[in-house]
């Protein structure tokens, strides 16, 4: 079978060109001779000359490398541009060589080709969105669709489905839009029928199938009221890819994408202090724990946006560490940032010290540890190992070495703890603010919530029980928790790396708590299923859960906001002696060394 390569649709454009040039060059021959004493030599020279200086200039204006699917103004512009210089280097060459010339010869050959030129590509565009049309009217599941913004997204994405084969089971019924100034127009050939306001009656009136949203600006508010909306009908909703995404060749703009619930719950980006951050991390040696986990990789990325001089990855899980190293390194060529990948387990304190030692961070985002509440109440020696003594050992080897700055990454958990994992966060917090007096090393930690999408967060979990079929199990109905986003929570604890003086526990405004089952209902209808299409069912409260989770004690509050988002809590606890006169003294048996971690991280 022919396939009509790249390179063969050059060709075939050229080859067009050069016969619209030579039918322009005889047409104005015969057309002028009987005004003009046009003779058959210069005629000849004129074809020579046209066909010549229009190749070199289409190549300069890349004429026949562009998508002739997609001719627009831009693309008749560079035909112009090259039939422009064509007729005047021609006329040039005719004046020097040609003992008579005729300006309206070259006029007449300009005007004719340009014409037809430009004609040759919009009927390409109009023969492929024709055949596209047809492929689309004949293929079975066709789903008529609503298009919600008349905008630059809108458009981009219409002119995408009516030239991509992919999106042959898509058919454009409409736009809506909350632009006043926009209804009852037409774009690309489609008309806005009305705004959001009337989606439920223009789903049932035009039997629209599915909703695709198509305003890459829109704020997280606006698209839970759009899907909150459309929750009582049996309509797919979707959006089209980020524009990130489409500019980095990921996917195709008609690659429609489900709406997923961590769209919903993430709240809009928060804009950061670039130049403070920038200040902070540019050329410096920068030394992340736990770099191959959820927040620690995606610290990396942040990291990495701001050409650090060198990013050490620390972590114990060669897999994972491998991973976000050639990630990094794929993603940042351009950067003249050394990454060195450093497998060590924040436990062997002699090994930590020899890191520290060796390259010398300015800047450590500590993020290594253990997470996992009910698997750390079957194992506390792990977490204390893990998250107090591990920790102890990074902090103590960053003021040994006099790194400028520490940052650990803590947890709403760490607030009056009924669980072995909160107590020993809460405990670890305590060691990096106590270490910070009288110490070169500014010591800080952040405090959030739980994080969308990360290792051990509910959602996976649900995704993996929708996809089976159900049932959903929660733990309790009556639960909440606070949420936010990997890539927020990473930024903003850059951001507080950036504002830190030393000593500070700083908290994430985490915004409203949600309900878990809430959460596990719009995964359900997220997934284009009917609510009682999936089973939710109580499994009851596991070893060390919560069914509250708060972010700061009383005695810590402060209404201080030092950024957008990022507030700051008083220190309240035990002095660093008592807290390490503790950590030394712990029992050996896990029910008692439970027992003795949580009451002594709930001291007020």
């Amino acid at each position: 079978m022919f396939e009509l390569t790249r390179k063969r649709k050059i060709a075939i454009v050229l080859s067009v060109d050069l016969l619209i040039l030579l039918f322009s060059n005889i047409t104005a021959y015969y057309f002028m001779k009987p005004f003009l004493n046009t003779t058959i030599d210069s005629i000849q020279l004129m074809t020579v000359l046209t066909m010549g200086t229009y190749v070199l200039f289409g190549v300069v204006f890349k004429v026949f490398t562009r998508m002739n699917r997609y001719t627009n103004l831009s693309e008749m512009f560079a035909i112009l541009l090259t039939t422009i210089s064509m007729s005047l280097v021609s006329l040039l060459g005719v004046w020097l060589i040609a003992d008579t010339f005729s300006k309206r010869t070259i006029s007449f050959i300009f005007l004719l080709s340009t014409f037809l030129i430009i004609m040759s590509r919009l009927t390409w565009r109009l023969c492929v969105e024709y055949k596209n049309k047809r492929l689309r009217g004949k293929s079975t599941g066709v789903k008529r669709t609503l298009v919600i913004g008349a905008g630059e997204g809108g458009k981009i994405l219409i002119n995408s489905i009516m030239n991509s084969p992919t999106a042959e089971g898509i058919q454009v019924v409409g736009f809506v839009d909350d632009d006043p100034n926009k209804q009852r127009i037409y774009l690309s050939g489609v008309r806005v029928l009305g705004t959001t306001n009337d989606l439920l009656e223009l789903i049932e009136k035009y039997e629209i199938e599915m909703v695709t949203v198509a305003i890459p600006s829109l704020d997280r508010k606006k698209l839970r009221q759009i899907v909150d909306l459309l929750k009582t009908t049996t309509v797919k909703v979707n959006t089209m890819p980020s524009m990130e995404d489409i500019a980095s060749g990921k996917v195709s703009i008609s690659r429609l994408q489900n709406i997923d619930v961590v769209d919903l719950l993430g709240r809009d980006e928060v804009q950061l202090d670039m130049n403070k951050i920038k200040d902070q991390l540019t050329n410096q040696v920068i030394l992340v724990t736990g770099a191959g986990g959820s927040i620690g990789s995606e610290i990396c990325r942040q990291v990495m946006k701001f050409n650090p001089k060198t990013m050490i990855l620390l972590g114990h899980g060669e897999n994972s560490i491998y991973l976000i190293e050639r990630e990094l390194r794929n993603n940042y060529r351009p950067t003249n940032t050394t990454i060195i990948p450093v497998i060590a387990d924040i436990q062997d304190r002699e090994r930590i010290f020899e890191v520290m030692t060796t390259y010398q961070p300015q800047i450590v985002y500590h993020a290594a540890a253990h997470k996992h509440v009910p698997l750390m109440e079957y194992n506390p020696k792990e977490a204390v190992k893990n998250n107090i003594y591990g920790t102890k050992n990074v902090a103590e080897a960053a003021k040994a070495n006099h790194v400028g700055q520490f940052v650990m990454v803590s947890t709403d958990k760490a607030n009056n703890p009924p669980n072995v994992m909160g107590a020993t966060k809460r405990v670890a917090e305590l060691i990096v603010t106590g270490l910070n007096k009288n110490s070169s090393t500014k010591f800080s930690a952040v405090r959030f919530g739980n994080v969308l999408g990360s290792r051990g967060s509910v959602i996976p979990v649900f995704r993996e029980q929708i996809a089976k079929g159900g049932p959903i199990t929660i733990t309790d109905f009556r639960m909440t928790r606070y949420f936010m986003t990997i890539p927020e929570a990473s930024r903003l604890v850059i951001q507080s790396g950036a504002l830190a003086a030393g000593g500070e526990i700083f908290v994430l405004d985490m915004g409203e708590p949600v309900k878990i089952v809430d959460l596990a209902k719009n995964m359900i209808r997220l997934s284009g299923f009917q609510a009682d299409e999936i089973e939710i069912v109580e499994s009851g409260i596991r070893p060390g859960e919560k069914l509250y989770e708060e972010l700061l004690l009383d005695s810590e509050r402060n209404d201080e906001q030092v950024f957008e988002k990022i507030f700051v809590g008083n220190i309240t606890g035990p002095s660093l002696n008592d807290v390490l006169d503790f950590v030394e003294n712990l029992p050996s048996g896990n029910k008692e060394l439970a027992e003795v971690l949580v009451a002594y991280a709930n001291r007020k």
